[in-house]
């Protein structure tokens, strides 16, 4: 008998993994598991075949190369947990991905699985807490707010129900680490927010989950009924006697939803729309109460921390940037996927060590790292390491962790309308810099790409980034100048400027 794994993350069945696996299925004395995407996304569908030396993986598998998989006779990456690409990483978030069944809770046990839960209900709710603040965990949705100041927040918070919600709404272009993990190992999440639950005093939870993402729905919602029958959600979580009910809501296809409040107003039955701070969602969040609005990777980090210790998590990483990011590769890259490694790392490390550079072979111009209101960091800039602060004195951040590479026929003036007419596009509407400057924004550069009055439009521009930055409600005008400033002042040349002129 062999046993043979193909995943059933969407991204492997994009590329074929479902005829790939019901081929498979039709040979004689094998069995077929499914698990999560490994992340070497370059290499789907890679089917693993269990052998005494380990799961040996075979990349780009086709049903017709199915007779040379089981031959052992197709090319092969070797041991999967060995091969390279694999063994430099530091996987804590995404320990389990890949190599379990995702909806197999025996396994996640085996594993580790709920060692952090266990250990969370042995202490107090704000010991749980001092875990969390002492791992120096930050919020991995993109703004990087320590977790453990939000989570106290609610905890000390007087009111008669509290709430947890995961925003897996995750709709920036080159980041997929939410949908991974949810598709990969989904108890990891709900772990996570039974311990954010316990620990903050909440009863019940929401994950967020946006409907591009069918089969993650699929996934985390046969998980919450697989957690309830073994006791961890519910009225009694773990034996504790603390409940906590946690279901999936779906959204409707909005990029501002991304948002924390509009989340909420969506999560409420209204349309989604920003809603003016204070008060925060800690302290006035979901129907009025005190809610803890965390991302994907946040939550389904904590699980580890709790486990290990918060110390041990803190241990990870340099200056105020602890733990590991998870960085997803995409673009105009040779190797895209799934990278986790600890805070301090190289950007060069990433794109030319993991990623091989340009799919395309041509010189690298420029990397979009944090999602499409990200930076545009020019290839001199490889040496930045990954860590929030040295991001932001370079004039980027690092948002969700998406790295989208660019070759050297990028036209950075097209990017750069881009970015404001995607804003145009996806704002709620309700504050004035965003619906119009984003607007106004995209016919500045349209004059400035047709080289109309250059000097005195690109200075038009840099007061529109400014009215956006300084008075949108959120991050959806506060950021969109970011691509259009950082694409101004690296590439010049793209909108007409000579490389010393005028900047915004």
């Amino acid at each position: 008998m062999t046993t043979v794994w193909v995943p059933c993350d969407a991204a492997a069945l994009s590329v074929g993994a479902e005829a790939v696996a019901t081929a498979l299925a039709a040979v004689e004395g094998v069995t077929v598991r499914r698990n999560g995407s490994r992340g070497l996304l370059w290499a789907e569908p890679l089917v693993e075949v269990e052998t005494e030396h380990g799961r040996v993986g075979y990349p780009n598998v086709t049903p017709e190369l199915v007779e040379e998989v089981l031959a052992g006779s197709a090319p092969s990456l070797g041991v999967v947990e060995e091969h390279p690409w694999f063994a430099r990483q530091h996987r804590v978030t995404f320990v389990r991905v890949g190599r379990i069944e995702p909806t197999d809770i025996a396994a996640y046990r085996e594993l580790g699985g709920f060692a952090g839960l266990s250990r969370a209900l042995t202490l107090t709710p704000q010991q749980v807490v001092g875990e969390v603040t002492a791992s120096g965990l930050r919020g991995r949705g993109g703004a990087g707010f320590p977790t453990g100041i939000k989570w106290e927040t609610v905890r000390t918070a007087a009111a008669d129900v509290k709430f947890v919600c995961c925003n897996a709404d995750e709709g920036d272009s080159g980041t997929f680490a939410d949908r991974m993990l949810i598709e990969g190992d989904p108890f990891s999440l709900i772990e996570g927010m039974a311990i954010a639950a316990y620990a903050v005093g909440a009863s019940e939870g929401y994950v967020y989950l946006r409907s591009e993402y069918p089969h993650a729905v699929t996934t985390l919602r046969r998980a919450i009924d697989i957690a309830y029958a073994h006791g961890m959600l519910g009225e009694s979580v773990a034996g504790s006697g603390h409940r906590f009910d946690l279901e999936v809501r779906v959204g409707a296809g909005a990029y501002i939803c991304g948002e924390e409040t509009s989340m909420l107003d969506s999560l409420e039955g209204k349309r989604g729309e920003v809603r003016a701070k204070p008060p925060i969602p800690a302290l006035v969040g979901l129907f009025g109460r005190p809610t803890v609005v965390n991302n994907v990777l946040s939550l389904g980090t904590v699980p580890m921390i709790l486990a290990d210790g918060g110390t041990a998590y803190g241990a990870l990483g340099t200056g105020r940037s602890r733990g590991t990011q998870v960085v997803q590769l995409a673009g105009n890259v040779a190797r895209g996927g799934i990278v986790e490694c600890d805070f301090g790392t190289p950007l060069r490390t990433v794109v030319e060590d993991f990623g091989g550079g340009t799919l395309s072979g041509r010189p690298l111009k420029a990397m979009q790292v944090g999602g499409p209101l990200g930076a545009y960091v020019p290839a001199s800039h490889l040496d930045l390491p990954l860590d929030y602060e040295a991001f932001a004195e370079a004039g980027a951040m690092l948002g969700h962790g998406g790295v989208v590479l660019f070759d050297d026929t990028m036209d950075a003036s097209a990017m750069a309308r881009f970015a404001m007419e995607f804003c145009a596009k996806e704002s709620c509407g309700k504050c004035t810099p965003c619906r119009i400057g984003s607007t106004r924004g995209v016919e500045v550069i349209d004059r400035i790409r047709r080289r109309e009055d250059l000097e005195a439009n690109v200075e038009l521009l840099g007061s529109l980034c400014t009215t956006m930055t300084k008075g949108s409600l959120c991050a959806m005008g506060g950021l969109t100048p970011m691509p259009v400033q950082s694409a101004l002042t690296h590439f010049p040349e793209d909108f007409g400027l000579a490389a010393e002129g005028s900047r915004t």
